[in-house]
């Protein structure tokens, strides 16, 4: 009889609860914790769901799971500073920004949808080219110095991570290498584990990504893609210098490597022409409308260039990637009226707050960051990890993501953490800044390391 996954996860309690398995460490993945114990990774998945449910780790996919530095909070109290443990959640790992009056703004566009000619119309199927207007509209928004583009080859999908897995896929056959940079957006990790294609990291410096570092892993194996955030890299924030496009541009073209633009944190700099621009025949632009206007309107766009219009709608169809025609009719009525453009301009002006939160609380810290991003990436001072400090601030009821959720590759991970600024309100931002620059001042304590 197969041991029920209570009394395997009771033995890991006992672990925690002796100190053998000390606070901040990384529980093995799932797979490898199953082959440990001889169980089947369904049990292992099970095990780890109840130590969750119980409030003795914490941890989600693509980031790894971590021994809480303390037992969870009691719900409903309030934001503490460092040195109490009660605290309510403030989650500075998701990052959807929302501002006040947003949705009165949108309101008023709906109201022709409420029409029964018109709503019908709203609830037919759309395929992957979505309707003519809907291309129009985006191709009008997307629009950016040097770089218009055809409302032709505009097509839709679901949220730009589907319009990402989509590229790639029309891109990538199975076991194809897609060079990306070193620190990477960590959902381009999971979509490459499904498609079945290797992520090959390339090092960065001071200037973003080198073309030349780009050129030589070509000439090692062929790259069959290059996944790129020139514009408010995540999670640096970094933006690559107009030059460095240039180069990049040149490298790509002169190695004939196709590339996958993510252009969805765009709308925060409207003033940075694409690598597109510079690379037209090569360059898939993906972008979106979850962050510009709100979390819940799940619609992606994907710019293809000449020629690649089918390969990849076929790829969008195959995958059940489509973005629903009641969100694209909503979207064209937003777009037309300006509600697009004034929530852009407010969501500039609500990032540029924050980020001064970020840069009065955290000062005296390398913390990086752009004035006009929704995160910042930080270096923590020694000798705290990665995985310490976010069990730490876990503690005070405070959600970061580590460095190495970012990382891609056999190297060394950063002892850095990323802090999403969008999604909790300011006075919860500025405490929970406030309080980690508390917990980091004061040093892992015996229970942390």
């Amino acid at each position: 009889m197969r041991e029920d996954f209570r009394r395997i996860a009771d033995r890991i309690a006992e672990d925690i609860d002796s100190g053998r398995l000390a606070p901040g460490r990384r529980l093995p993945p799932q797979r490898r914790f199953a082959r440990r114990h001889g169980i089947a990774a369904s049990t292992a998945e099970r095990v780890y769901g109840e130590l969750a449910r119980r409030g003795l780790v914490i941890g989600e996919v693509g980031r790894g799971t971590f021994v809480r530095a303390t037992p969870p909070a009691p719900a409903g109290r309030a934001l503490t500073e460092a040195g109490n443990t009660a605290a309510t959640p403030v989650n500075l790992e998701l990052n959807y920004p929302s501002v006040p009056g947003q949705s009165e703004l949108l309101a008023p566009a709906l109201a022709e949808l409420r029409r029964p000619d018109v709503l019908a119309e709203a609830l037919r199927p759309a395929g992957a080219g979505g309707t003519g207007a809907a291309r129009e509209a985006v191709a009008a928004l997307l629009a950016a110095p040097g770089w218009r583009p055809a409302a032709e080859r505009v097509l839709f999908a679901g949220n730009a991570r589907q319009a990402v897995a989509a590229a790639l896929a029309a891109l990538v056959r199975p076991g194809g290498r897609v060079g990306v940079e070193e620190l990477t957006y960590p959902l381009v990790k999971e979509i490459a584990e499904r498609l079945g294609v290797v992520l090959v990291p390339l090092p960065r410096d001071d200037e973003g990504l080198c073309p030349d570092a780009l050129a030589a892993a070509h000439r090692r194996a062929p790259l069959s893609a290059l996944y790129v955030q020139p514009t408010l890299h995540n999670p640096t924030s970094f933006t690559m210098p107009d030059a460095v496009r240039r180069r990049l541009a040149a490298r790509v073209a002169e190695l004939g490597v196709p590339v996958v633009e993510d252009r969805i944190w765009s709308f925060l700099r409207p003033g940075d022409t694409p690598l597109a621009a510079y690379a037209p025949h090569l360059t898939h632009v993906v972008d979106g409308l979850s962050k510009r206007v709100a979390p819940g309107l799940t619609a992606g766009f994907l710019v293809v260039p000449p020629g690649r219009t089918e390969p990849v709608s076929a790829a969008l169809r195959s995958g059940g990637w489509g973005a629903p025609r009641f969100a694209l009719e909503a979207a064209v009525r937003w777009i037309a009226d300006g509600t697009v453009e004034r929530l852009a301009e407010a969501k500039r002006a609500d990032a540029a707050a924050r980020q001064r939160l970020v840069a009065g609380e955290l000062a005296g810290f390398a913390v990086r960051s752009d004035p006009h991003a929704y995160y910042a990436w930080w270096e923590l001072p020694a000798p705290w990890r990665a995985d310490t400090f976010t069990a730490a601030a876990a503690a005070h009821g405070i959600a970061v993501t580590p460095g190495p959720a970012f990382a891609v590759g056999p190297g060394r991970t950063p002892d850095a953490v990323r802090l999403g600024l969008a999604s909790a309100p300011r006075d919860d931002l500025a405490r929970a800044l406030r309080t980690l620059a508390a917990v980091a001042r004061g040093g892992p304590g015996p229970h942390t390391g």
